[in-house]
């Protein structure tokens, strides 16, 4: 699917701060903002990267399974396909619960933390306000390929190494270990291949806020030394 299918929504006024309105007011409405913006499918994919440790979930006859990976993403710039891939211990049951080609979700987290209604300067004026919870999540559907052979697993591993190595000072490669060593650990595994074919974000930033009370957000995260999502706030004020 290509990459004008893909949709952004920001995801306002809802969940604990549903729950406080339904309890006190007896009504509540979600509101939902969607965006076919290719800036928007931007910031999904650097979420992914910046937040690669994520939740597959899958449907097998044995019910539902959730299994918690780190995910290297792929996107092919002339299709406008996105690929995920990852691996799994060969005794993890994944690859004999389903087949490929089998629909599975992978949930990515961001940025998340408690809002409290003192943290909002109208507070003052009205008192209309309750706590709530700021995140950043990104669904992706697609489907599962399982892989074996010994060509794609050694890529998806120097895929992943590569990635998370680059920080390091001396950088960790697959050559440092015995070839042996290697050969014998790539037995042990089975590659994931997820063929993206949806993906959908919900940023709850307080977007819907007052400029003032969004600052009054940003303060109060950075008072409790939240110092990631105060600073995430802070954009989308000034987006």
């Amino acid at each position: 699917m290509t990459s004008a299918a893909i949709i952004e929504m920001y995801y306002l006024d809802c969940e604990i701060e549903a729950a406080f309105y339904l309890l006190f007011k007896g009504s509540y409405t979600c509101i939902y903002l969607k965006f076919l913006k290719k800036k928007n499918l931007e910031k999904l994919y650097q979420l992914i990267q910046d937040s690669p440790f994520a939740t597959l979930i899958s449907h097998s006859a044995e019910g539902l399974e959730a299994n918690h990976l780190p995910f290297h993403l792929l996107f092919d710039e002339n299709n406008q396909t996105a690929t995920l891939v990852a691996h799994i211990a060969k005794n993890n049951p994944l690859h004999t619960q389903i087949e490929d080609g089998a629909e599975v979700l992978i949930i990515f987290q961001g940025e998340q933390g408690y809002i409290s209604p003192n943290w909002y300067p109208s507070k003052q004026q009205h008192h209309q306000h309750v706590p709530t919870w700021n995140y950043q999540v990104v669904h992706v559907k697609g489907t599962i390929t399982f892989l074996t052979d010994e060509k794609a697993l050694r890529g998806i591993l120097a895929k992943l190494t590569r990635t998370h190595e680059a920080k390091q000072e001396t950088p960790w490669k697959m050559s440092d270990a015995p070839s042996e060593y290697i050969a014998q650990e790539l037995k042990n595994i089975v590659g994931i291949e997820i063929q993206i074919s949806h993906t959908t974000g919900k940023f709850k930033l307080s977007q819907n806020r007052e400029k003032i009370d969004a600052l009054g957000v940003v303060d109060g995260l950075q008072q409790q030394g939240n110092h990631s999502l105060a600073n995430t706030v802070e954009q989308y004020i000034e987006d």
